[in-house]
This record gives structure tokens, sequence and C-alpha cells, in this order.
């Protein structure tokens, strides 16, 4: 591939020795699968033979009305999403969602109900308390967010508008999940609600890594760029009762409700980034084997993937996990040496190895493994011998 660059400069992207793709554990922007990255080289050229990339067709044009309808026809055949939800391409990635939630949902003498289980929902709380009373019905920041509570350490206010939460923890490596017999039984948990009361899940680093069932949510978002596509569209899927609330005046390109009319165009979209979903949409389809569907055989893959590294840290003196066994991400596997010294030589010479984006968040430090679904089995497997090797010359 040819690097293009100003006269003069030198090239914006070096390659590795090789010249070939390293393995991509960032946590966001995410890899991508090889099949959806060899479909955007030819439809950036030219798209479904209109003799126009998808970089240049209006969101009016005939090729882009099949690419969103496909898009949503997708989504919703992953999941067997129910018709009295819609789904919604939206900008302003998830931390939008931190405000936009509250606004359209949270009456302003109404409480919101809020678990604070991560750095990314402690800003979600930050945002809705613009909008009135909110309860924090549960916080891990004590533990530095290592856990993930049972449904008894939560306490819920007595009357609260919704409850919101973060289905995985990006940056220190919680899951909301339940073990049922062993860690290979991993399954989704929703925590128990007051009767009739919405579940509002920032779901952005673990939707569609395994089954989701969203008639247990009033409404769930995510930030494509980890699990969905690429950055620049936000997936929300909203029940229709949700969609149409009305609890205050809000301009029209705010409310949910202007972009479930308008096919999620009221003005023009990203389209390149709801394109890119939609080849995902397809990638994720096209996982199914025989009769197993899709999401069932990504989940088994997943569990596989972040079994290597799991099992290497919990039969090791040298490496510990940061997040509590009981409580680990499949998406974002966290984990320390025995000192700071030692993390930050990890980090550099797994990037040598081909093994980029390794380094912890600021706020947490040590390492951070980012497993999403397009990462293939072959990167978890030269992770885990690479920490070996690391493990037996500085052990």
């Amino acid at each position: 591939m040819t690097t293009i660059s100003p006269a003069g400069s030198k090239p914006a992207v070096t390659k590795n020795a090789a010249g070939e793709r390293i393995y991509n554990f960032s946590a966001g922007p995410g890899c991508l699968p090889e099949a959806v990255l060899r479909q955007i080289q030819e439809d950036v050229f030219n798209i479904r033979g209109s003799g126009i990339g998808i970089l240049e067709h209006s969101h009016r044009a005939k090729v882009y009305d099949r690419v969103l309808a496909e898009a949503f026809e997708d989504f919703r055949k992953i999941s067997n999403l129910p018709s009295n939800y819609h789904v919604l391409f939206m900008t302003g990635g998830a931390t939008s969602q931190n405000f936009l939630v509250p606004a359209n949902l949270k009456p302003q003498d109404q409480t919101a109900d809020y678990l604070t289980t991560g750095y990314w929902a402690e800003k979600s709380i930050e945002q809705a308390k613009i909008y009135g009373p909110v309860h924090e019905a549960y916080s891990s920041k004590d533990k530095m967010h290592s856990c993930i509570p049972t449904d008894a350490q939560i306490k819920y206010s007595a009357n609260p508008a919704y409850v919101h939460m973060c289905s995985n923890n990006t940056i220190f490596g919680t899951e909301w999940h339940q073990l049922e017999g062993s860690k290979n039984t991993w399954r989704d948990r929703v925590p128990m609600t007051p009767a009739g009361v919405p579940i509002v899940c920032d779901m952005s680093s673990d939707i569609y890594s395994r089954p989701v069932d969203f008639t247990r949510y009033g409404m769930v978002y995510a930030g494509a760029q980890k699990n969905l596509g690429a950055a620049g569209t936000t997936v929300v899927v909203i029940r229709d009762d949700l969609a149409a609330k009305k609890v205050r005046e809000l301009p029209g390109m705010l409310r949910y409700e202007t972009f479930a009319k308008d096919e999620s165009r009221p003005n023009t979209p990203p389209v390149f980034a709801i394109y890119v979903c939609g080849l995902v949409f397809k990638w994720i389809l096209s996982q199914a084997e025989g009769s197993r569907h899709c999401l069932d055989v990504i989940h088994e893959r997943n569990i596989r993937k972040a079994g290597l590294v799991y099992d290497l840290i919990d039969k090791s003196t040298f490496w510990k996990g940061c997040a509590e066994p009981n409580a680990r991400s499949l998406m974002n596997l966290t984990f320390k040496t025995p000192s700071p010294e030692l993390d930050e030589k990890f980090c550099k010479e797994s990037a040598a190895a081909g093994l980029d984006g390794m380094k912890g968040h600021r706020s947490a430090g040590g390492m951070r493994a980012s497993m999403y679904n397009a990462m293939p089995e072959a990167g978890c497997k030269a992770l885990a011998e690479f920490m070996r090797e690391f493990e037996s010359k500085n052990g």
C-alpha cells in the first residue's frame, strides 16, 4: 500500500519491518475484520459498480439508501430485535449520550439512578446532574473499579426515571456477566431494577460480543469504534415509548424522536462510518456455523481468546490481574507486572514485537489488551506467548 504525503515531507505512516499488519490491541478505535478492510479498499474507489466511491456518494443517493437499509436490517437480524425498538445512527460518540439520555428521558424534578462501575460511568453521572437530581445506587470507585455489584449491593431510589449502567468497563477491565458453573459459561447479566423502570445501558465496548436480549433494556447505546465499525457514529437502540418521550423542550437535533422519524438522517449523517458498520454487521452474521447462531460462535471464541491470557495470569506469581476474577471483561484485559518499570518495559517490547496498543489507560496504569470481536485468536496466542517469554526473562 502506498503512503501519500505532502511534497517534501516524510511518510505519515511507518510500516513494520516485514511490511505486514500487526496485532492491534488498542481500546479504540479497535481492529476491524480483515474481510471488512478489503471490502472498504474496493468500495472507497467504486462501490457496487456505481462508478463512485462511498466517500463521495450523497446521503440521499440510491446507493446509500441501500447501504443504510441493509445496515438497519442486518443489525436487527443479528439480535432478532423486536419491531417496537428503533435503531438509530447518531454522532457525538457515546460521550454525547451522557447528556442526551437525561435530556430526553429525565424530568427535571425526577431522580435517575446510576451504577458507577468505571471511568465512563463516572462521566455519565456528572452530565446527568445538569438535569436535576441523580442518585448513585452503587459505586465501585473505592475499589478502583475492580468489581461488579451483586443485586443486594445496589440501593435504588424510590422512583427513578431510569437506571443507567455501563456493561463493560473499558479502562479497568470489568464486565457485567454471570458465571454458570464455570468460566466457560459466561452469560449476559442485567441487574434487578424496580418494576417498570427502564435500564439505559452504555454497551460501547462489548455490544455483540455475546448474545444480547435488547428487550431487557429500554435503551442501549454504543460508540461504533470498538466492536461495530469505525469512529464517527454511535448506534442507539431505543424502545418506541422512550424515543417519543418529551420531558422538556429540546432542539430537534437533540431528540431521539427526530432521528427515529428521519431514518437517522435529519441532516447529512456520517455516511462512511455507517457504511463500515453495515459491513461489520454482515461479517458478524457470517460467523454463524451451521445451526449455531453467529453471536454464540463469537461469544465462545471470545471466551477462548481471553482465556489464553487469564489462564496464564492465574498460574503465575509474576502477573497480576486488575479485575476481580468473577468480574473480568472478555473485551478489555487489564494486568500488571511486579513494578511500573517492568510495565513500561513490557509495553515497549511488545510494541516492537508487533503487539500494539498495550499500554493501560493513564488513570489505571499497567497494561490493557483489548480483544474485540475482530481480534483473531492468533493475536491472542501471540500475546500469551510473548507474556510467557517476558516473564521468563524478567521474573
